[in-house]
């Protein structure tokens, strides 16, 4: 292995780790109390040791956003089901799942001003960096040349995205909200959207 390889494996390695205790630190302190000083520490090294890799905490955000916008894309990629619909119902639910088992990092993918605002500017960008919600896009996609769902694919996928999200953070914010089973709510709200929209050609927002 040359010089410049070891170099480089050793800033990939570095990286991951500091990406890695980002996590942790999440966990415990909440998105909130990330820093790059607190993270330094952490990490027994200097801030000015990670700013040769994250500019600044936003840029540290962002990388963890993309990271995890890849780990839901992956749980999504179980929900293949032959019948279009199905796998439709089953990747909103994955998506409110992963809300209740990780929140501090739905918060981060899906709530945080400073993620959202850095990685999302136009349709295009939605779609390219947020495997998320791509693969629910092209879930979407696969339901209308199916002829089960009518309308234009991108604003039909806002729409399912947009009360999957109410209803994930809802759950992860008021804790005992709906004050009954917390499968059947998001089950009914599920089942709820899929069915309006199914009576409904949305064309355009």
């Amino acid at each position: 292995m040359t010089l410049q390889k070891r170099k480089e494996r050793y800033r990939s390695e570095l990286r991951a780790e500091t990406l890695s205790a980002a996590r942790e630190l999440i966990r415990e302190e909440g998105y909130e109390g990330l820093t790059i000083r607190k993270l330094a520490t952490r990490m027994e090294c200097s801030p000015m040791a990670l700013y040769s890799y994250f500019a600044d905490k936003q840029a540290l955000l962002t990388a963890l956003a993309l990271e995890g916008f890849e780990k839901v894309a992956k749980r999504f990629g179980s929900a293949v089901d032959r019948d279009p619909l199905t796998a439709l119902r089953n990747i909103l639910l994955d998506y409110i799942a992963y809300a209740e088992e990780s929140p501090n990092e739905y918060r981060i993918l899906f709530l945080s001003v400073e993620t959202i605002g850095g990685l999302e500017q136009s349709r295009e960008d939605l779609q390219e960096r947020n495997p998320a919600f791509g693969a629910l896009f092209r879930c979407v996609e696969t339901c209308i040349k199916a002829g089960v769902l009518q309308g234009e694919a991108f604003a039909v996928s806002t729409v399912l995205w947009t009360a999957a999200h109410g209803a994930a953070a809802l759950l992860i914010t008021a804790r005992k909200f709906p004050f009954g089973s917390r499968q059947l709510y998001a089950e009914e709200v599920v089942a709820t959207i899929i069915s309006g929209v199914q009576s409904r050609v949305i064309v355009r927002i």
